[in-house]
């Protein structure tokens, strides 16, 4: 009797596995792409070709995020239980403040300078869209990540990390760009909503900022080091810091004619008064966070896609110089926001030719560790470590924690 003819060859898996574990820390490239876009048009210098440079970076963006946004839906459909998973990881769930932060940005730059290119009234348009999106679902990880934190998640002592910080983030984000809408909106009722609403938003995740950090730095403290692959998201923390002084920037911008004028002398008040001391502890950190990486370097520190941690937070400290140099009238700011331009533009080119290098040789998997996986070495996973490098180093800083998480993380279980 003939052997029954042997089963057809099954397709490559690669692109299988590639939907299966793409994370939402990708959203990140959008956010670092579109910052680039949104800071480079605001910038208080002139330079030759800027314009046309920074509308390159949106048209970028955009085309990242509806590539993202239409890979991750299949995700979603194709593989329900992986998505689930990552929100039930308490290192991956955090990242979730990427897509509202991502749809932000990409809104943000359309009515900067995509209007340039696709005209005003179409710009205002998706930028109102992609901001009601973005602010609905920045509001919604605030309050959902911290909640699974507390009810789902299984973390250990002395884990807390910069990435913590993502989920309360995203509304500081609805807050800097929302002003910029205030101008199309019926004058009255809506426009003075609008800005108060926005002003909220600032409140919330300022405050919950200032519960989150001193957990983040008294782990770094009196815990365990961070591991080496995750020293970038300690860049995070300049997110909330210069996104505030951008935001209270621009409600001084928008306030005027919005609200009655003692109110919007108060908010012009609060650029200088606020932005000011805050802008000076975000450079303190900034030079702290340099600091560390410098010695990740050293000690080997290889690329994963926790680079991109280095881009959007030092972009929302450009904004916010260039809030503080309209402001205060100080060339001080002017250079200040050029030199964190450059910085920006340093660190944007570093992690995008590196992401874009791995993508093409297979060097890394754009993958979240498996669910349960509490910790750093999750978190290293989450933030996109590559190939064995990232992995084994995931796994050294568990077991410096212990061996018994590090064989947990090993074997991708808490």
């Amino acid at each position: 009797m003939a052997a029954p003819p042997p089963p057809p060859p099954s397709p490559s898996p690669l692109p299988v596995s590639l939907i299966r574990h793409l994370g939402p820390n990708w959203y990140a490239g959008v956010m670092g792409t579109a910052i680039v876009a949104n800071a480079g048009v605001a910038l208080p210098v002139r330079v030759p070709g800027l314009h046309t440079f920074s509308l390159v970076f949106w048209v970028l963006s955009a085309v990242m995020l509806a590539v993202l946004l239409t890979a991750r839906a299949l995700h979603w459909a194709r593989h329900p239980d992986q998505a689930r998973d990552h929100l039930l990881d308490p290192a991956v769930a955090p990242f979730y403040g990427c897509l509202s932060m991502a749809l932000l940005a990409v809104g943000g730059g359309t009515l900067l300078v995509g209007k340039d290119l696709i005209g005003l009234h179409a710009a205002v348009v998706t930028d109102a869209v992609l901001f009601v999106a973005g602010t609905a679902i920045g509001l919604l990880a605030a309050v959902g990540i911290p909640y699974l934190m507390v009810e789902s998640h299984r973390i250990r002592p002395g884990s807390a990390s910069p990435v913590w910080l993502l989920p309360v983030v995203a509304p500081m984000v609805s807050a800097a760009l929302g002003p910029l809408l205030i101008p199309y909106l019926p004058p009255g009722q809506w426009q003075a909503a609008l800005l108060l609403g926005c002003y909220t938003m600032f409140g919330l995740s300022m405050l919950a900022t200032l519960v989150l950090l001193p957990i983040v730095f008294g782990r770094m403290v009196t815990g365990p080091r961070l591991p080496l692959v995750l020293t970038p998201t300690l860049f995070l923390v300049l997110g909330p810091l210069g996104q505030s002084v951008t935001a209270a920037n621009k409600f001084a911008d928008a306030a005027p004619g919005v609200v009655r004028s003692p109110y919007a002398e108060g908010f012009r008040m609060l650029a200088v008064i606020y932005g000011v001391p805050v802008m000076g502890f975000a450079l303190l950190w900034f030079v702290f966070a340099s600091a560390m990486l410098v010695r990740a370097r050293r000690l080997g520190m290889r690329f994963s896609l926790t680079w991109w941690a280095l881009t959007f937070p030092v972009g929302t400290c450009v904004t916010g110089a260039e809030g503080l140099a309209r402001h205060t009238g100080l060339d001080v700011y002017r250079w200040l926001a050029v030199f964190l331009y450059a910085c920006l533009l340093a660190a944007w080119a570093a992690a995008a030719s590196l992401t874009v290098r791995g993508l093409a040789t297979g060097a890394f998997v754009p993958a979240a560790v498996p669910a349960g996986t509490a910790g750093d070495a999750g978190a290293a996973g989450a933030g996109g470590a590559g190939g064995a490098a990232g992995a084994t180093e995931a796994a050294g800083a568990a077991g410096a924690a212990g061996a018994a998480g590090a064989a947990g993380a090993a074997a991708g279980r808490p």
